[in-house]
């Protein structure tokens, strides 16, 4: 690392710790020449990853696509925006995690897909009716039908409720 002060390439690293929440480690370096310290970072390369979309043509991945694509699914739905951007961040880490520099556009929405049908269902309907380009009432009742089929059973009336389920990761807040 060349020192930013006199360019020389000769220095020792004096501390290290995690930085950006994890995503990130920062260096603290002392130039052996000229005394001065200076910060560094240092991240994980992301590969660029591009999706192939149905008519075969090959575009950059582009998360805010997912973004508006679940906020336009979950608008006016009694979903917090912070809910909807670690599902972006869940999709995003799946299709990641394929290990592929291409990933087919179907991958992705079925990432997506799946990611609303644990946020929010009439959101994951609504995207579907146009990911699956629904035609029909009949469409949306067979979705539905394999919505419903999934879901865990309703809850009787008069008991308990369930507790909140917390996302991965998530602490317990201490009493």
């Amino acid at each position: 690392m060349r020192c930013p002060y006199c360019a020389v390439d000769d220095d020792k690293v004096v501390d290290s710790r995690p930085s950006e929440e994890g995503e990130a480690i920062r260096r603290r370096r002392e130039c052996l020449s000229c005394g001065q310290r200076f910060s560094t970072y240092e991240r994980v390369e992301q590969l660029s990853l591009a999706v192939r979309k149905r008519n075969g043509l090959i575009e950059p991945f582009r998360r805010d696509k997912i973004e508006a694509g679940m906020a336009k699914a979950t608008k006016n739905l009694d979903i917090e925006p912070a809910d909807v951007a670690r599902a972006v961040a869940q999709v995003e880490a799946r299709v990641r995690a394929m290990g592929r520099r291409v990933v087919p556009s179907e991958a992705v929405g079925a990432e997506v897909l799946e990611a609303l049908r644990v946020l929010d269902h009439v959101g994951y309907m609504r995207f579907a009716s146009v990911y699956k380009g629904f035609t029909s009432p009949e469409d949306f009742r067979r979705e539905l039908a394999s919505l419903e089929k999934d879901a865990p059973p309703k809850r009787p009336a008069g008991a308990p409720p369930e507790p909140p389920s917390r996302p991965a990761g998530a602490r317990r807040e201490a009493r």
